[in-house]
């Protein structure tokens, strides 16, 4: 399925058939081929095309309820996709970094000396390149998580969003401080224009601004 009719039309997927029938309206008297300069006759002739395909769809309720159903499935479907991408990114990067960790043994393990300071010595590095490495994917499997957590969460609220749903953040401590922050910085920046003579002037002799100049006046005063 190519089309989104609800797109196509610039509705929510939850419209009623009375905005439907507006939004159709709006859409046929602003993209008909007749309003239109000559060269882009045949352009706009494709997109009203697209527009009363997408009316005569959405418009009969069976017809919709149809189309809502496929629509579902293929949106299903692709949250699934990226599901299974992510996993696959994540496999894929785990066996390299396996392989890469094999031939760091090989290469720590190649050279040999029978001098047993020299072993001694190698022996040292190689633990602390070990202890290193082992550092290192364990941060690097952790960041793997965090980017696959973070791809189903997008997907999941994509797919709530394209469902209609309205999606509401729960501001946090930090949210309020910055707005309070904000919101002081702008005062103060307020404070300081209003102490030279020539805005506050200026903004007394503009009519209509006398209240506001007034009443600036007494809180900085």
């Amino acid at each position: 399925m190519k089309r989104n009719y609800y797109e196509i039309l610039e509705i929510d997927k939850n419209a009623s058939p009375e905005i439907i029938k507006k939004a159709y309206n709006t859409l046929a008297k602003k993209y008909h081929p007749d309003l239109q300069p000559e060269n882009l006759k045949n352009k706009y002739q494709e997109k009203l095309k697209l527009i009363n395909e997408a009316y005569e769809i959405l418009s009969d309720s069976e017809k919709r309820k149809n189309y809502d159903n496929k629509l579902k499935s293929i949106e299903d479907e692709n949250i699934f996709k990226n599901k299974e991408i992510v996993d696959n990114l994540l496999n894929e990067n785990i066996i390299l970094k396996n392989k890469l960790n094999e031939l760091n043994n090989i290469n720590n393990f190649s050279t040999t000396n029978n001098s047993e300071n020299i072993h001694k010595k190698n022996n040292y590095n190689y633990k602390n390149t070990q202890k290193l490495n082992n550092t290192n994917y364990n941060l690097y499997i952790q960041e793997l998580e965090n980017a696959k957590k973070q791809a189903y969460y997008d997907a999941y609220i994509q797919d709530l969003k394209n469902r209609g749903y309205k999606i509401k953040y729960k501001k946090s401590i930090k949210d309020y401080l910055k707005n309070f922050i904000s919101l002081t910085i702008t005062i103060f920046i307020l404070f300081l224009l209003w102490q030279i003579p020539f805005i506050r002037n200026f903004i007394s002799n503009i009519e209509g601004l006398n209240i506001i100049s007034n009443f600036i006046e007494n809180i900085f005063s």
